[in-house]
């Protein structure tokens, strides 16, 4: 029953959580200074009949409440709106973003979740160490690096040897499956890169002191005393104890693989949903702004219901 009750209690919690945020996005959005109808009327000296019409069009003539209680029915529906800037679906834009951004940001978070975990467990293991202290320097640095300063650093010194900008070669004429897919993957190659280095550097802090302090525990002392081997006792004993904020942050990645990363699509030019989150806020795209942060809240509240789920098998002692 505790599990029962606590499963209960993680499911009603995310639900909660996702209506909570689909309200403060509609709203925020709408108390920011400007106007969309502004952006939209790019007619030179607009009349306000044109302005008025455009208001008609997209429902911005109702009061905000009302508009509120539409967003909420059509949503319920499956309906996310329609862009302001292109006049399609929101949720056929953000389709055709996500299958862009989805294997960019897998690759670079697989390649973020393995390094960080590699050079996390090995500082740990070789505590005060000059690889130690070299491993978490380098951590500490990328994790601060600012985003958009590291993308234009990988791209002005490895822009030679992998395309810089863009999803596919404009210039590459009917090319055959297996053509497109090497196309494809040289032009992930540096963003992708970016966005490993960016993610590593929070795994290797995070699990480096993970390891430590489980490597404290009475039960890796027990262990040592017994005469356990050193590097059994790091990967039977301390790592999968220290798996629980690992984990965590784990599934806050994969959440967040959705939503990719704005200023790495900017500099490199891919068109996914971080591209697309970045134009609409150009543009005052309200719609697509809307639905961007709703698929990237229900993501990240999805994962993270489910690292908590996996709390069962990593920790009993959670439900207790």
């Amino acid at each position: 029953m505790r599990r029962a009750d606590y499963v209960i209690k993680r499911v009603a919690f995310a639900i909660i959580t996702v209506f909570v945020a689909i309200t403060i996005n509609f709203f925020l959005f709408r108390v920011l200074p400007g106007d969309a109808v502004r952006n939209l009327s790019r007619v030179p000296r607009a009349s306000e009949e044109f302005r008025h019409s455009l208001e008609v069009q997209f429902g911005l003539d109702k009061p905000l409440w009302e508009q509120y209680l539409i967003y909420l029915r059509e949503l319920s529906r499956g309906n996310m709106g329609v862009s302001f800037s292109n006049q399609q679906p929101v949720w056929s834009n953000l389709r055709e973003a996500l299958l862009n951004t989805i294997p960019m940001a897998t690759l670079g978070t697989v390649m973020a979740i393995v390094i960080g975990i590699v050079t996390g467990v090995l500082s740990a293991w070789r505590r005060g160490n000059t690889s130690d202290h070299v491993s978490t320097n380098l951590a500490i640095a990328f994790y601060s690096f600012p985003t958009q300063w590291l993308a234009l650093v990988v791209l002005i010194y490895m822009s030679a040897w992998f395309p810089s900008h863009g999803m596919t070669d404009p210039f590459l004429i009917d090319p055959t499956p297996w053509e497109h897919f090497v196309d494809v993957m040289r032009h992930m190659a540096l963003p992708s890169l970016v966005f490993a280095l960016t993610l590593y550097g929070e795994y290797t802090l995070i699990v480096r002191s993970a390891m430590l302090e489980t490597l404290g525990e009475d039960y890796v002392l027990t262990a040592r005393a017994k005469g356990v081997p050193q590097r059994r006792i790091v990967v039977r004993h301390a790592f999968r104890n220290a798996l629980l904020p690992t984990t965590t942050l784990i599934a806050l990645s994969l959440g967040y693989i959705v939503a990719g990363a704005i200023l790495i699509e900017t500099v490199f030019s891919w068109p996914g949903i971080g591209n697309a989150v970045y134009q609409a806020v150009t543009e005052r795209d309200y719609p697509m702004l809307q639905g961007a942060f709703l698929v990237l809240t229900i993501s990240v509240v999805f994962f993270n219901l489910l690292a908590d789920l996996l709390y069962f098998r990593l920790d009993p002692r959670i439900t207790e």
